[in-house]
């Protein structure tokens, strides 16, 4: 099986933590900036790390980009090195571009250039924190079409001690329960430690502890009106 090469233009925080999040998955990782100190802050967690301007075709053409599957383009504030850097990536011929947008304006330039997929962190951040600020219970969540979601939600208190049978996602609440994650108490470094783990798939003998988080699916609606009805 052959490992899936990333290219990540631009190593500010974002940037870094792609990087090192694809490596870790066994990703071959290729991080460009021109910034030299970002490049030695990156250069141990990832394959290669060099420090030259993606603005220049040249410079890319060098570092062999055409062999990488994906390439991202992370750059942050500076939005005319985006545009360059992305239009060099296309002129290139590279199958998957991946580009940082902030605001629709940015979505709407970069889509009439040919760019198609696009990671908005600031948008995406912003959802998560007012989300969790409206409903403390949420961990975290994945927006779906068609007003859909998959989110992390605590186990209330009046809910411990039931089993799934008696709460019954899918008949009481219109939810679809994919799995909990629960903490337990692990041995580490002779120190007891807790950790939390999936319990995979649980069946309605399962009982609820405290700490349990579960893991649903479902319509926005059902999802908020679970929360709602169970603090």
């Amino acid at each position: 099986m052959s490992v899936e090469k990333f290219a990540v233009i631009g190593a500010g925080h974002f940037g870094q933590a792609i990087s090192r999040a694809l490596s870790e998955k066994g990703c071959e990782v290729l991080v460009i900036d021109n910034n030299l100190s970002r490049i030695q802050d990156i250069s141990e967690d990832v394959a290669y790390a060099v420090c030259i301007d993606a603005t220049n075709k040249r410079a890319l053409m060098n570092e062999n980009i055409k062999n990488f599957d994906t390439v991202i383009v992370s750059i942050g504030n500076d939005f005319v090195a985006r545009l360059l850097c992305a239009a060099n990536l296309i002129d290139l011929g590279i199958k998957r571009v991946i580009c940082r947008v902030m605001g629709a304006d940015q979505h709407t330039i970069l889509d009439k250039m040919g760019v198609k997929e696009f990671l908005s962190p600031e948008d995406e951040v912003g959802a998560l924190l007012a989300e969790r600020l409206t409903n403390p219970s949420i961990i975290s969540y994945l927006q779906l079409p068609d007003e859909y979601k998959i989110a992390e939600i605590i186990a209330s208190d009046n809910l411990i001690g039931l089993t799934l049978g008696d709460i019954n996602f899918r008949d009481n609440h219109k939810l679809s329960l994919v799995t909990i994650r629960r903490e337990f108490e692990e041995l580490e470094n002779d120190e007891m430690t807790v950790k939390q783990h999936l319990l995979g798939v649980p069946d309605n003998t399962t009982k609820i502890q405290k700490g349990d988080v579960f893991v649903l699916f479902g319509k926005e609606y059902d999802i908020d009106n679970f929360i709602k009805t169970n603090l």
